[in-house]
């Protein structure tokens, strides 16, 4: 199992009147934690692009438990539970200033060749990169 954390803070213009961070923000806030837990590994989603491998999200579910909040900084745990395959999972756990939980994302995204638009196994760098934290 990967998990790496990320922290993003709620900004005025991502809520809405009652000062609550706009639901669909919450996608956003995904990709960011997505492309550090990624440079985190080294890797990044343009390396993978000029590699030749896209990576589109096929699904996304959310869980609002309790709001964020204006000004809020969040901590966002970003989990990879099983090793990356053609589809790779992220969950994502968010907890507020005083460490509630208060949301769950979960996204899955597709590792795709760019030249011939199909599915594909990750770069061997970023397997390589992943697999002791399955082993």
């Amino acid at each position: 199992m990967f998990i790496h954390e990320t922290r993003v803070r709620v900004r005025y213009g991502e809520t809405d009147q009652m000062g609550y961070m706009y639901y669909g923000n919450y996608a956003e806030f995904y990709e960011v934690a997505r492309v550090e837990m990624l440079r985190s590994l080294g890797m990044t989603y343009r390396s993978m692009e000029e590699s030749g491998i896209m990576m589109p999200v096929l699904e996304m579910h959310a869980k609002y438990i309790k709001p964020a909040r204006y000004d809020e900084e969040l901590l966002i745990k970003t989990i990879v539970s099983k090793m990356p395959g053609v589809r790779i999972e992220f969950k994502y756990e968010f907890f507020n200033e005083q460490n509630e939980y208060i949301h769950l994302g979960e996204t899955t995204l597709a590792f795709v060749d760019m030249k011939r638009n199909r599915p594909c196994m990750p770069p061997e760098d970023f397997q390589s990169k992943m697999k002791p934290f399955f082993d």
